[in-house]
């Protein structure tokens, strides 16, 4: 069999075979999703932090921005897991988590204003203050955060020994879009459908509104109303 066929066929099997799906009721694990047309269901929250301009950093020292790196997805991995969600995807300089559960908007939104907190209060002023090329404002740091919700497939892509899990639908790919926004001070993104399920506390502060409804311009998949957010929450 050529490499031509070999591809050929497992395109085949894959559209053929039907699919097997179970309702998930925890975030699953690589290990726990089979190779073939197996897929969990879920409903989750889903989060994307995302360093602005990494490219043109990466373009002017390597070492420094490998640092930085490093320090936000760190940073924006634990701050994570601190509000009960779990990291499963990276991608260079982005990060991916999921919620779930009834507070999982709740969580979700905490996380991205700690994040918020975290880039601007520590690492935005310890990198600043090493590195003059970041001082002198040759190369700024900025990032953002992306938040929607819904209900997704976690499926299992790649070959054996060399795979990840892959996650459709809706709130990865919004999540993903909004956290490439770029519209200082404004650094945390959330639906409709988010900012809905969030509780008050996350939503108001000594009588102030954290959050400041907007018109998506673009409307991806429908999606309209956005809420942004240049607010920091303490970790």
């Amino acid at each position: 069999m050529t490499f031509i066929e070999e591809l050929t066929e497992l395109v085949d099997e894959i559209a053929r075979k039907q699919w097997e799906l179970r309702e998930g009721r925890v975030v699953p694990e690589s290990e726990n999703v089979g190779l073939g047309n197996v897929g969990v269901r879920l409903e989750a929250t889903i989060l994307c932090a995302d360093l602005a301009d990494s490219t043109r950093l990466a373009m002017t020292n390597r070492t420094i921005a490998s640092e930085v790196y490093k320090a936000f997805l760190v940073c924006s991995s634990k701050i994570m897991r601190l509000r009960a969600g779990e990291v499963r995807s990276f991608n260079g300089d982005r990060v991916m988590g999921v919620f779930i559960g009834s507070s999982r908007n709740t969580n979700a939104a905490k996380a991205a204003l700690n994040i918020n907190y975290a880039f601007l209060k520590i690492l935005k002023p310890r990198f600043e203050e090493q590195y003059e090329v970041l001082r002198d404002g040759t190369i700024g740091l900025a990032h953002c955060v992306g938040v929607d919700t819904g209900e997704v497939l976690v499926a299992r892509g790649g070959i054996r020994n060399n795979n990840d899990l892959v996650w459709v639908g809706r709130a990865p790919n919004i999540a993903a879009k909004l956290s490439t926004r770029r519209n200082a001070p404004y650094f945390s993104y959330v639906t409709k459908a988010v900012y809905t399920g969030m509780s008050v506390e996350v939503k108001v502060h000594d009588g102030k509104d954290m959050w400041e409804n907007r018109t998506w311009d673009e409307r991806p998949e429908g999606v309209r109303d956005i809420y942004r957010s240049n607010w920091t929450w303490k970790p």
